[in-house]
């Protein structure tokens, strides 16, 4: 007997679980990881550029990616990001058990890891705008952003916990299961593909015509192009706290990985509290406040506590504000492209929406590492250059430039979230662009 595949809301449900699952493997996983390069390299640089070999080609390659999600199987694409990622961390625990993990296979690992990535982000986001009805693509964008939060909640003290008892290549091996577990709940929902619209016709052509198409879609949308723009900087700027938030803590604890699991749990409670809200409220009825709002306090109550704060109590509290504000933020945001984007289109307009929000992050992650080691970190020592003016501040010592420069971030993005109040087609993009009138195909009932 055969049964029908969940669709409409129930079919999300599905796969939300799937990857709350795989995402807490994963997050358990780089944690690990994380600790390990610590352990080997004992540098700020070493762990940035981890993270930069990830993320930039996830940035480079998603114009392609974008076209390619509009012309293939969206549901097939998702897969065989998951499947990729499985693989690598295969690849890093047969490593790992010969003996011979070095931090330059990280880099490579994650060079591949994040090319694949960048087909799953317009994937999932055009998945959603035709798997449900528009008035709830902002709860479906907060239950997304509650998972990566719950994530870290309980993979950091897991990790920790785990790690003396099952080695490294333990918590591979959970992540590898996790990841079944998602390939699986992709495997039984149906995915319906969108329905051609008047600019998905307009945008046909050849690979590079289709990976061009994103940037004079948005090019000719001047509200949304300030949209990402605000991004773009607040990323820029914002990727320099999360690179050095676990060299920070460990270098102001004595390398101790207990503190570091705590705050990183306490930034995923934060962004737990920060998805329920999202996910029951829908965010504001006008979503750019909580996209401009959620910019400016995460710099004021978050990312600048954490720089003054100089223990675990304090670092926690700052975590727990920063992360709240961010699913209202990818919340709303979200909700607006989808509403105001054709679902055909979606894939190559949210690679370069995603490429133009998020270019300057591997910049950040480059710099950041080389800034603090070599800049901001002498300079705090005892008798350094900025000891003097800035020690009442954030104190002197190992870690104390890490601080500063969470301060001066801080300050940065309160201001980014506020600048755009003064440019009017960024702050109505609401109400100067039009909704698609593409219905979700299969998505009358939020039941399925």
């Amino acid at each position: 007997m055969t049964y029908p595949r969940p669709t409409g809301m129930a079919a999300f449900a599905v796969v939300w679980f799937g990857q709350l699952v795989s995402l807490t493997g994963t997050a358990m996983a780089q944690f690990a990881l994380t600790i390990w390069a610590w352990q080997v390299s004992g540098q700020a640089t070493a762990l940035a550029l981890v993270g930069f070999f990830n993320f930039a080609p996830t940035v480079i390659f998603s114009p392609i990616a974008g076209a390619l999600v509009d012309r293939w199987n969206r549901k097939l694409v998702m897969m065989l990001s998951d499947m990729a990622s499985g693989l690598v961390t295969i690849a890093v625990l047969i490593l790992y058990a010969l003996g011979r993990l070095e931090i330059g296979h990280l880099y490579v690992g994650g060079a591949i890891t994040g090319t694949f990535q960048s087909f799953q982000f317009p994937a999932y986001s055009a998945a959603i705008s035709v798997m449900i009805p528009k008035e709830h693509y902002a709860r479906a964008n907060g239950m997304l952003e509650l998972a990566y939060s719950a994530s870290g909640i309980g993979a950091p003290i897991l990790a920790g916990a785990l790690l003396p008892v099952i080695d490294l290549s333990g918590i591979f091996a959970i992540d590898i299961v996790a990841l079944l577990i998602a390939l699986g709940a992709l495997l039984i929902v149906h995915v319906p593909q969108p329905p051609v619209s008047e600019e998905g016709r307009a945008g046909q052509g050849s690979l590079l015509r289709e990976s061009i198409y994103g940037f004079e879609y948005i090019w000719q949308r001047p509200s949304l192009l300030g949209l990402q723009l605000v991004f773009l900087a607040g990323n820029l700027i914002g990727s320099v706290g999360w690179v050095l938030l676990a060299p920070m803590v460990l270098a102001r604890t004595g390398d101790n990985s207990l503190a570091l699991g705590t705050v990183e749990s306490v930034l995923g409670i934060g962004g737990v509290v920060g998805g329920l809200v999202m996910s029951a409220w829908g965010g504001p009825r006008r979503r750019v406040h909580g996209v401009l709002l959620g910019h400016a306090l995460i710099g004021l109550l978050g990312t600048t506590v954490i720089g003054l704060g100089r223990g675990v109590p304090v670092w926690a509290a700052g975590a727990f504000l920063m992360m709240f504000f961010i699913p209202i933020i990818n919340g709303s945001n979200q909700a607006i492209w989808q509403s105001k984007v054709p679902p055909d289109v979606q894939g190559r307009v949210f690679s370069v929406r995603r490429l133009i929000a998020q270019i300057s992050a591997p910049l950040a992650m480059v710099v950041a590492g080389p800034l603090a080691d070599f800049v901001f970190e002498p300079a705090m020592m005892p008798g350094g250059t900025l000891a003097t003016s800035f020690g009442w501040l954030v104190g002197t010592g190992r870690g104390a430039g890490m601080s500063l420069l969470f301060v001066v971030t801080g300050l940065m993005s309160l201001a980014v979230g506020l600048v755009p109040y003064l440019i009017p087609p960024i702050w109505n993009v609401e109400t100067l662009l039009p909704d698609h009138a593409a219905a979700p195909e299969g998505a009358q009932s939020t039941t399925g």
